[in-house]
């Protein structure tokens, strides 16, 4: 059952162009020139229940703009959208009790206060009944092995340890949607380690649907199995890990171990990544690879031979380089400027 319903989603917002000078500052006082910026080109996306779903993109891509729209902090320009069956920017009671939104570059706990102080006024907002309350934070706590941290003043706490109780504060009204904007951004290996662990572990016994906005590609292959891939305001790929790279990845990484030591002739049949003694690592295009292996098997004494897809990160960038730019300016491209009286 669908639990994300997006159509046409898009967002375009009026940003003011400040000029340099003191007479162009002047000149703005009276004569504002604006340019429009689309954060977001006419989207659409389905998220079944239970499901984890990867939102990935470069900066300014529309992913933190989306989230926002989904939460109703963000009022969209057209489209629409239907979260459980709610819509987002309608800001009703019901919805913010069954969803809750994380963000690893801001902070909804008191800063000077215990974590356990800031989960106490999230209870009453949320009007969490004492033993419900009193019984996830419990379980949360001991989850993420923070119980000897939550009676420390949070400015005391590591980003690390600050996430965690992000986390079970977002987590304490048990939310069926939960949306992640980066939360392992700034930690340690560590730290994103845990966060993982934790997410995955949750994720599955509670049924909770998630969608995540990560620059970590470890956290895409630890959590998720379906990626939807945003780049210029517009989806570009949605679909199966193993999907992206079969799709996007124009090549193999191909690793030769000869008897005594690698040949140069072989070495133009690709791009070299390492040649080392006897081991010779290629980047060769996807449709010469059986060509090649062919050729090199029956000419030489090879003792071990080794054919991987590319990196992740790799074959992302290459769904990100190829993103067309139609349909106006993105969100990080220049824009037309109008010039409009205060």
């Amino acid at each position: 059952m669908a639990v994300i319903k997006i159509q046409d989603l898009a967002k375009t917002y009026r940003v003011y162009q400040k000029r340099e000078g003191l007479a162009a500052s002047v000149r703005g006082l009276f004569r504002r020139q604006h340019r429009m910026v689309e954060a977001v080109r006419g989207i659409s996306l389905t998220v079944d229940e239970g499901q984890f779903v990867a939102f990935l993109g470069p900066n300014g891509a529309g992913k933190t703009t989306t989230l926002k729209m989904l939460s109703g902090v963000v009022n969209p320009t057209s489209g629409t959208a239907e979260v459980m069956g709610y819509v987002p920017w309608e800001r009703q009671h019901a919805y913010r009790r069954r969803f809750a939104l994380v963000m690893g570059q801001k902070n909804q706990l008191w800063w000077d206060l215990p974590a356990v102080e800031s989960f106490r006024l999230h209870q009453q907002i949320y009007g969490i009944e004492p033993t419900a309350f009193a019984r996830t934070q419990g379980e949360l706590v001991e989850l993420l092995d923070i119980g000897s941290l939550i009676h420390q003043p949070v400015r005391e706490l590591s980003l690390g340890e600050r996430m965690k109780m992000e986390l079970v504060t977002a987590l304490l009204h048990r939310p069926k949607v939960l949306f992640l904007d980066e939360p392992t951004i700034g930690l340690d290996v560590v730290a994103q380690h845990s966060i993982r662990a934790f997410l995955k572990d949750y994720q599955t016994k509670q049924r909770v649907t998630v969608l995540l906005t990560s620059h970590y590609m470890k956290d895409v292959l630890a959590l998720c199995e379906r990626v939807v891939v945003i780049a210029k305001g517009q989806i570009m790929y949605d679909g199966s890990l193993a999907g992206i790279t079969g799709k996007f990845g124009g090549h193999k990484i191909v690793t030769f171990k000869f008897s005594d030591k690698a040949h140069a002739d072989v070495a133009s049949r690709g791009e070299v990544l390492s040649c080392e003694g006897p081991r010779l690592r290629l980047r060769i295009d996807r449709a010469a690879v059986t060509g090649v292996l062919g050729d090199v098997l029956a000419a030489y004494d090879v003792e071990d031979v080794s054919v991987e897809d590319p990196p992740l990160e790799e074959v992302i960038a290459e769904v990100f380089a190829s993103a067309p730019n139609a349909g106006g300016p993105a969100e990080s491209d220049p824009a037309p400027v109008e010039a409009v009286e205060r």
